[in-house]
């Protein structure tokens, strides 16, 4: 496997780089920003991309914000985009619900275990759902009652097809309950007889164990609500974030981009750069700002070997004008 080239300060390598693409798809958190820190540089790169008349794609697995959100955040920053250049793991998710699994009504309502951004992208594409950020769900503790009704059904909502799991703030013991019980068919009285037992079909937004924030690292929806779900059933989630294929077979169809003119970049390996590798994109691009260094990929183990890396998307700026 080739060495990952390091560009920054080498301003003929940048420029090389650049030539080899039409298409930039970008991940958000570590890549252009920390928290609400915007990394020096990021606005005037990406606008040198554009100028150089290069399509930029905002890729985040953050299910926490819409797409619409993620515009106001650009936009009140500095950097230049629209909403259509905008692909997240919420958006992802909802369009494989509405377009893919297409479950028959009633039985077609999602469970939602996140924030209001998935909720929004679900209502973008016609999806009834429940859970989420509804206070009555975000209640400490369990009465006997509470495991009465979820152990039998009866305080379960028969309709729900598919439970929905992201990076969750206010994620509790009363909400894994019921998605729990959602997964076991308990709210199905005839579960027997029903396809797949009556089982919620088990969806996660992005399995990312960390989220970069405030220049360190927190909790993210792969190290919260998801393993947690995944421990109790023993099934894993299907992720419609990176590096799942089926997020970038969507990516492709939105964009109609050329897969060998398209670089991905990111901070990390196991999403962002795995994704691109399996892709079979043109290029990736890693970045240090985020979660993983180059000792990283220098390892025997590691799921993914970025084809080109800088310190920060910043030192793009260094190509010739």
């Amino acid at each position: 496997m080739a060495a990952s080239k390091y560009l920054t300060g080498d301003p003929s390598a940048i420029d090389a780089f650049l030539d080899k693409f039409d298409t930039f798809l970008i991940d958000c958190d570590g890549v252009l920003w920390s928290g609400d820190h915007v990394f020096d540089g990021i606005p005037e790169t990406i606008k040198l991309l554009q100028s150089k008349g290069k399509r930029t794609v905002f890729v985040t697995n953050n299910s926490t914000k819409s797409r619409k959100e993620y515009f106001a955040k650009l936009s009140s920053k500095g950097i230049p985009c629209q909403v259509e250049d905008i692909f997240g793991s919420s958006y992802s998710a909802a369009i494989y619900i509405s377009r893919i699994l297409k479950l028959e009504p009633p039985r077609n309502k999602v469970f939602v275990l996140g924030e209001a951004g998935i909720e929004a992208e679900l209502e973008s594409e016609g999806i009834p759902y429940i859970g989420g950020t509804d206070p009555a769900y975000r209640k400490l503790g369990m009465e006997p009652a509470d495991f009465a009704g979820i152990a039998d059904g009866s305080s379960l909502d028969p309709d729900v097809g598919v439970v929905l799991a992201g990076l969750d703030f206010h994620v509790n013991y009363y909400k894994l309950a019921h998605a729990h019980g959602y997964l076991r068919g308990n709210h199905i009285k005839d579960a027997k007889n029903a396809k797949n037992g009556g089982k919620a079909v088990f969806l996660a937004t992005n399995i990312d164990s960390t989220l970069p924030m405030y220049h360190s690292f927190f909790p993210g929806a792969g190290s919260a609500s998801i393993v947690a779900l995944s421990n109790m059933t023993g099934d894993q989630p299907l992720a419609l974030g990176k590096p799942s294929q089926a997020m970038m077979d969507a990516v492709e169809g939105k964009f109609h981009l050329d897969r060998t003119r398209t670089c991905m970049i990111g901070d990390r390996l196991n999403t962002d750069i795995q994704f691109g590798v399996e892709g079979h994109l043109g290029g990736t691009l890693a970045v240090l700002t985020g979660v993983n260094k180059k000792e990283d990929w220098e390892r025997t183990d590691a799921p993914a070997v970025p084809a080109y890396y800088v310190d920060g998307l910043a030192d793009l700026r260094g190509a010739s004008n």
